[in-house]
């Protein structure tokens, strides 16, 4: 694969794991809850997952060569560009009005 194809996996994957916490009530897909998850569990699982796309990111660029230096500057964008990927789920679960059954 090119370089470019391995961007555009990273991205889709970011994309899907962004809204995998807003999906569904089990606490990473696999362990049932007794409640309902709360935002906060929600959140703690966004960020958990962004840590490992962030990994899978950096082995796949350290597949292809050399690894470029991040600053800070570099995870502040990739978070909020994580947090806006996020949005469709948030919107899915929080905003989103299900029509009542009749």
């Amino acid at each position: 694969m090119t370089a470019s194809n391995l961007a555009w996996v990273v991205i889709i994957l970011a994309l899907v794991a962004a809204n995998l916490p807003f999906l569904s009530n089990r606490l990473f897909f696999l362990r049932a809850m007794a409640v309902p998850k709360s935002l906060a569990w929600r959140l703690l699982e966004l960020v958990i997952l962004y840590f490992l796309v962030g990994a899978f990111a950096l082995a796949l660029e350290r597949s292809i060569g050399r690894v470029a230096p991040q600053g800070w500057e570099f995870y502040a964008v990739t978070g909020c560009l994580f947090l806006t990927l996020a949005f469709p789920g948030f919107v899915y679960r929080y905003l989103y009005k299900r029509r009542q059954a009749l």
